[in-house]
């Protein structure tokens, strides 16, 4: 699976994006906040990918920053929201005024964004409201700001390591505060995550 890509910005539209790496054009298609964010064609940038494969297609799509991306699989949880549907909200609404909608049940945000409807609406909150901590924590915006100010940092590098190991987030994140703790300023990540499975196992 694809996570990530970096390389030369050959193209932009506010719903596509093409990147070269190593000779090969690479389509993202991406939200229209993602958009703004990318730099002039010709310059380096670099995209979080969601990669949804299907039997007739391999799609990437690519995301500015790592919450933009999390409020899009947030998304697919709902019933009847498919990747072009969750890029499209997300062209229409930000991530923090989706979260809040979501968290606080405002229908008439949500009715605001391109092809959602008043019954497409109810069930995104209905659906979503009890996932929206595990994506942004207690705190609505101010959570997702964090998340969005360390989502390179070794932390949030450690916990998406355990996730990927099949940890539970709490757990994750409660092993990765322990580790962190107790460890130099200059360790590399894999120590990190090493040390954490050591923890784990016990």
């Amino acid at each position: 699976m694809i996570a990530r890509i970096e390389g030369l910005l050959l193209e932009k539209s506010p719903t596509r994006a093409v990147i070269d790496i190593g000779g090969v054009g690479y389509e993202a298609l991406i939200p229209l906040s993602t958009f703004a964010a990318l730099p002039d064609e010709g310059k380096t940038v670099a995209l979080r990918v969601h990669t949804h494969v299907r039997e007739e297609a391999f799609q990437l799509y690519g995301f500015a920053t790592e919450r933009e991306k999390s409020v899009f699989e947030l998304l697919l949880h709902a019933s009847r929201v498919g990747p072009k549907l969750a890029q499209t909200i997300l062209s229409g609404l930000e991530a923090d005024e989706l979260i809040d909608a979501i968290r606080t049940g405002k229908v008439a945000v949500l009715r605001g964004a391109p092809g959602v409807g008043p019954k497409m609406a109810e069930r995104i909150v209905v659906e979503l409201r009890d996932r929206v901590d595990e994506c942004v924590g207690e705190n609505g915006a101010e959570a997702l700001a964090a998340v969005a100010a360390a989502e390179d940092g070794p932390r949030h590098q450690l916990v998406s390591a355990l996730l990927n190991l099949q940890t539970p987030r709490a757990k994750a994140e409660r092993v990765a505060d322990q580790v962190l703790a107790g460890a130099s300023e200059d360790a590399r990540i894999e120590d990190l995550v090493r040390t954490a499975l050591r923890s784990l196992a016990r």
